[in-house]
């Protein structure tokens, strides 16, 4: 199947399957059948939590679930005695979607890993997966074939809200424990910060593991790792942009083994998200191979939305990017300047047709002219 084509109807049907029983399997595995749900009041907003009693002394204890507002984990919570298994017939639609659809299927380690952080609850406690492992599911859930050049990597990214990380009181068990399961030559990378904590772990074929966390202190923060109760002594990395990146994640599954239910960006986010990091890349020797990088999956993902002509979508995420500051649409700018006349061309009238259905001023946002592009791309 070419770059950009569409996939047939019958396999966008067995991968929207395939994500349903997907989920349903991971609550079935994660929770035992001796303990109960709760629903319990923190500030104002209730959520769901999964009790079991204590080995000894007496007592229950209590792991997050997720936000009773949520509907699909509440339909799983008052379902759940219900809920089983189908682990043979997950594997074979994600060999169906590989083999005869062409999905991407991760690396073997790669897939591996995800599975892993899966099962010992990562997901469960909203963290996010980012990168390039997160842009292997946007061809299943976009129902168009990406570019797959974009979808080479050896290291794999995982996010959360650092709020988050401490408000759910609960944690996952030790991710170097987690990470040895899948390969024991995993090792922690002392922070160049601060050499007590971690967020970075790497095996001894140089496949690494990072956690990050949106930076939402002051810019002194930056480069020094911050604390994350949830994430198993795992410290995290605080970015910029990433608050924007990982705001209101969707559901996917990532295509290995039978299925791994996920959370990751939503495409819009994430491809204006690319736009903006890969101008910001420092200057080192996997800079512009990065960058370049960064803007074939924004590019790769904005042609798949406007095919489907999810302009609306688009141009909502590109404006609450581009109201963010100057800073923001400076990064924009230098990243849209970069590309060919045709692609600048379609991605502005698509913007334009976006705003204008949102009922915003499409003036209001507006890209490199034509002469900053040419000037970019000379460069």
């Amino acid at each position: 199947m070419a770059t950009g084509q569409r996939l047939d109807i019958s396999y966008q049907t067995l991968y929207s399957e395939l994500v349903q029983r997907s989920l349903d399997e991971s609550f079935t595995s994660e929770f035992s059948s001796d303990g109960r749900f709760v629903a319990v009041e923190v500030k104002g907003k209730k959520y769901w939590y999964f009790d079991t009693p204590k080995a000894e002394g007496g007592g229950q204890n209590r792991r997050y679930v997720g936000p009773v507002d949520d509907p699909d984990i509440t339909k799983r919570v008052e379902a759940f005695k219900d809920l089983k298994a189908d682990l043979k017939g997950r594997r074979r639609l994600v060999s169906t979607l590989t083999r005869e659809a062409y999905l991407p299927r991760p690396l073997q380690t790669t897939g591996q890993v995800v599975e892993a952080l899966a099962k010992a609850g990562f997901f469960r406690m909203r963290g996010v997966l980012v990168g390039t492992v997160a842009y292997q599911c946007y061809s299943a859930v976009l129902g168009r074939r990406l570019d797959a050049v974009a979808m080479q990597t050896g290291d794999a990214d995982f996010a959360q809200f650092h709020e988050i990380s401490v408000a759910i009181k609960d944690s996952m068990p030790p991710i170097l424990e987690v990470l040895r399961e899948v390969d024991p030559t995993f090792r922690e990378v002392p922070s160049q910060a601060d050499g007590r904590v971690s967020t970075q772990f790497v095996s001894r074929d140089n496949f690494k593991v990072e956690f990050l966390t949106p930076n939402q202190w002051s810019d002194d923060q930056a480069g020094k790792p911050v604390a994350m109760p949830a994430l198993g002594g795992a410290a995290a990395l605080p970015l910029r942009f990433l608050d924007y990146l990982i705001y209101q994640p969707i559901r996917a599954v990532l295509l290995h083994g039978a299925g791994v239910p996920v959370l990751i960006p939503s495409p819009d986010r994430y491809a204006i998200h690319k736009l903006i990091v890969a101008s910001r890349r420092k200057e080192d020797r996997d800079a512009t191979a990065k960058s370049a990088k960064d803007r074939l999956q924004a590019r790769s993902i904005i042609e798949a939305m406007i095919a489907d002509r999810q302009h609306a979508d688009l141009a909502s995420a590109f404006m609450e990017a581009w109201d963010r500051g100057d800073q923001w649409k400076a990064a924009i700018r230098t990243s849209i300047a970069t590309y060919d006349d045709d692609f600048q061309n379609s991605l502005r009238l698509e913007l334009a047709k976006g705003i204008t259905e949102l009922g915003a001023d499409a003036a209001a946002y507006d890209g490199p002219s034509g002469e900053e592009a040419t000037s970019s791309r000379r460069k």
